[in-house]
């Protein structure tokens, strides 16, 4: 099993303001970088706590699923991060970071990220990237959010791909879509470096600002699909998100539907309108 280089993951996070407030922890493997920073002290206001490995033997994802990645084919990053004050829209944070992580693969080189509301990366139909986002601790005042993201990066020599889902036609890898494929450290660092500046512009402003952005990359804009919610089963064409980050989707029958949390089962093919 491969182990990262946290100082070479500092080098490609490279803002130095942040580096002294910024504390990696590298595993050689872990059970999950989330798990481990849910249960660390929470870091103060304006600093962050990092665990990052290339081998995590269980991995979480949304409603109890597994993330399951074969050693050393991906990359499974957390961040602990205190919030000042509680922000605006807190449960679409995870929504925001999907486009930070875009940004930071995009910089790399990678092309063709699309984002499936709420947490996932996709690319060529098949799922790269998972996101999930924790509340570790929470006061009147300030709260702490662990958000980490499971990447697949190559899965060459994966002999079982476990990053699956019931929506997915497959599942990818980043050496697909990022020629030449960059070495693991730099993504780590870029992760890193876009993600501490979503949790800054998302304590200022919220969802909103990155909502019309959010749609550029929207996966399931035009395609039909089902979701389960708690309460019913609902079934149209995703048409976007709203400026609070809840997907829309037009059921024909009753307009559009605003969906703020639930979990999508099944996904057609775009249409040739859309």
């Amino acid at each position: 099993m491969t182990s990262l280089d946290r100082d070479l993951i500092r080098q490609f996070a490279n803002d130095p303001k942040r580096q002294s407030k910024t504390h990696i922890e590298v595993f050689t493997e872990i059970d999950s970088t989330n798990s481990y920073l849910m249960q660390a002290t929470a870091p103060e206001p304006g600093s962050c706590f990092v665990a990052v490995t290339r081998n995590q033997t269980a991995g979480r994802g949304r409603h109890g699923k597994t993330w399951q990645s074969p050693p050393d084919s991906g990359l499974c990053l957390s961040t602990s991060y205190t919030f000042q004050s509680i922000p605006k829209d807190l449960p679409a944070l995870t929504l925001a970071v999907g486009l930070g992580a875009i940004d930071a693969l995009e910089k790399l080189g990678a092309t063709g990220i699309e984002l499936k509301w709420p947490n996932d990366l996709i690319a060529q139909d098949g799922k790269l990237a998972g996101i999930l986002t924790e509340v570790q601790q929470q006061s009147n005042d300030t709260v702490t959010i662990v958000t980490g993201i499971g990447l697949n990066v190559d899965l060459s020599n994966a002999h079982e791909l476990g990053a699956h889902a019931d929506w997915a036609r497959q599942v990818i890898d980043l050496k697909r879509v990022c020629e030449p494929l960059p070495n693991p450290e730099s993504i780590a660092g870029a992760l890193i470096e876009q993600f501490l500046d979503v949790f800054a512009g998302y304590e200022i402003s919220g969802f909103m600002p990155s909502a019309e952005r959010w749609s550029q990359y929207d996966w399931l804009r035009g395609r039909k699909l089902t979701i389960d919610t708690t309460a019913e089963h609902i079934a149209g064409v995703g048409c976007g998100v709203d400026d609070d980050g809840a997907l829309l989707v037009d059921t024909f029958e009753s307009g559009i539907r605003r969906v703020s949390s639930g979990t999508i089962v099944s996904v057609g093919e775009r249409s040739m309108a859309s």
